[in-house]
């Protein structure tokens, strides 16, 4: 069998999550040619990874080269650009979250993918976990009873990445978009998958980028130079109520006045509940309300990208059903749209099914 023909399209951090995946699979994947519209850093990563070609504007890379997938791994506003530019030259497309900067994109993406025929897998990276595997197994094993409710956190005390994620122009927000997106999804595909129907959010921006500026704790940025400026919020909060039901209670934000980090899903059943964190269960046995345990490493793992990039280069050839669809993105980006529409007008809002195609 021909080996998989690969192309990556912007060679920023994720990227080299992407690589490594694909680099997992030597005796299956080629990764044969990569683009980024900055010439000097896909120079050295082409030579970093020893990829034949690169390119500095993906629509040539797509005229000239016959690629089967192609991983979308370039800042947010250029998720939509790139992806169409795959599917219509014949890839397969793996496009990193979110996947598009509002819903509207997302379903010309959906569109384009139903046009050419070809596969569009977002980058939910979480459904790739170990902490999803086992939950997913506990709840089709009936351990959780039915799933009415879910609070997901993803809160940074100091943690804006700064450059492009600080501006609107580019990410399409803050941390709501770039790290709520993954709770937000995890939640829905541990519940199976319920359709939306309304949002109540509000966002903050009271701390703002530099709050920590010099610290031993800061990280690199963010700094409005280099034509970036911080124009984002760093705090977002909503619920959100779906068809069967199921409501979910999402915290995401770059600064806040905590002591650490946290991040996790907890997932409540009317049998139990439990959380991302180790997957501890919480339940009642033989009359006693009990903590159930799990044996091994049961959190989230890096090694999911490759899970992932594997899973994408299965489905690509059939071999395996896509387990995040262009569906499941659009969902998300309009569970966005939603919540910031309601940020901005202080208003629940009714979200609209996504389109027939």
């Amino acid at each position: 069998m021909d080996k998989v023909k690969v192309g990556i399209i912007g060679t920023g951090g994720i990227s080299h999550c992407h690589m490594g995946g694909y680099k997992a699979m030597p005796e299956r994947v080629d990764v044969v040619a990569v683009c980024d519209i900055d010439e000097e850093k896909v120079k050295a990563y082409a030579e970093q990874y020893n990829v034949p070609r690169w390119y500095t504007d993906y629509n040539e890379m797509m005229a000239k080269e016959e690629l089967d997938c192609v991983s979308v791994c370039t800042w947010n506003s250029a998720h939509k650009g790139a992806t169409i530019a795959a599917l219509r030259g014949g890839a397969n497309v793996l496009c990193e979250k979110p996947m598009a900067m509002n819903a509207e994109e997302a379903e010309e993406m959906r569109a384009v993918a139903k046009e050419t025929g070809k596969l569009l897998q977002i980058g939910f990276v979480r459904r790739f976990g170990r902490d999803a595997e086992l939950i997913s197994k506990y709840c089709a094993d009936g351990v959780m009873g039915d799933v009415y409710y879910a609070k997901a956190t993803y809160l940074r005390k100091d943690g804006c990445p700064g450059g492009w994620f600080g501006d609107k122009a580019y990410s399409g927000g803050g941390p709501l978009i770039d790290l709520g997106v993954h709770v937000i999804d995890l939640s829905r595909y541990l519940a199976g998958n319920p359709k939306p129907v309304s949002a109540f959010g509000v966002t903050y921006n009271h701390i703002g980028c530099n709050r920590a500026s010099g610290s031993e704790t800061a990280w690199d940025g963010p700094q409005q130079k280099d034509g970036y400026e911080y124009t984002v919020e760093d705090f977002a909060s909503a619920i959100v109520r779906f068809d069967n039901g199921f409501s979910l209670n999402v915290e995401a934000s770059f600064n806040l006045n905590i002591d650490q980090d946290r991040g996790t899903v907890e997932l409540f059943g009317t049998k139990a509940g439990v959380d991302t964190n180790n997957c501890d269960l919480y339940t009642t046995v033989a009359g006693k309300y009990v903590k159930i345990v799990p044996d091994g490493e049961n959190n989230f793992d890096f090694e999911a990208f490759q899970r992932e990039v594997a899973s994408f280069v299965n489905a690509s050839v059939g071999n395996e059903p896509c387990r995040a669809t262009a569906e499941d993105g659009t969902w998300l980006m309009k569970i966005l749209d939603a919540i910031y529409e309601s940020a901005r007008t202080g208003k629940s809002v009714d979200i609209a099914p996504i389109k027939e195609i």
